[in-house]
């Protein structure tokens, strides 16, 4: 037993999930802004997605950890079975799992790290704990913001970034992207302390 929980801390694989839908008619829109942080960040790192099962799969790796970062191909609704799939096949602890997913109770511009937590009512967020049967596991939520009229959430949701929205999104992937490596690299807790904070 001991070994083994030896083996699970020493991990050092982390498979980073961003949520989205596939297909041209969703690029660029606040419910895919999953997809996007992980597009910037596998550009940053000279990294490029390759399509495989359930996902578009992307790695490289950062200070001695292994990063498989995979954008679910499942869409929106199935996420889980592209999550269980890839912890599965990669043998990687939940603990060094993170999802980033959109937010309509943050504000656009602001980024929380959390270890664990309900769905909020996120169509993915709600798959993925169905499927992996927890709700312990780490994830960045995205701010989108909520200025949409009474039963126009969807359109909302599902909408494009304005000028002003698309200047702050701009100055906070990279922010996210910081929080993601601070994840491998520090932990959770730590991650959280230095983020949450801004």
């Amino acid at each position: 037993m001991h070994s083994r929980l030896f083996l699970l801390y020493m991990s050092t694989k982390f498979l980073i999930v961003g949520l989205g839908n596939v297909g041209d008619e969703y690029e660029n829109t606040r419910h895919n802004i999953g997809f996007d942080v992980l597009d910037a960040l596998a550009s940053a790192k000279s990294a490029s997605f390759s399509p495989d099962r359930f996902a578009s799969v992307a790695r490289f790796r950062f200070k001695g950890r292994e990063m498989v970062l995979i954008k679910p191909t499942t869409f929106m609704n199935l996420s889980g079975k592209a999550v269980q799939y890839w912890l599965q096949k990669e043998k990687i602890p939940l603990s060094n799992l993170m999802i980033i997913a959109d937010d309509l109770a943050l504000p656009v511009g602001a980024i929380r790290i959390r270890a664990k937590g309900g769905s909020g009512g996120h169509n993915g967020l709600s798959h993925i704990e169905e499927v992996l049967q927890t709700q312990s596991y780490p994830r960045l939520r995205f701010g989108i913001g909520n200025s949409f009229d009474k039963g126009t959430q969807v359109q909302y949701v599902l909408g494009r970034w304005n000028s002003e929205e698309k200047l702050l999104i701009e100055k906070l992937i990279p922010k996210a992207h910081e929080a993601v490596l601070s994840f491998a690299v520090s932990g959770i807790q730590q991650t959280m302390n230095v983020y949450n904070a801004l």
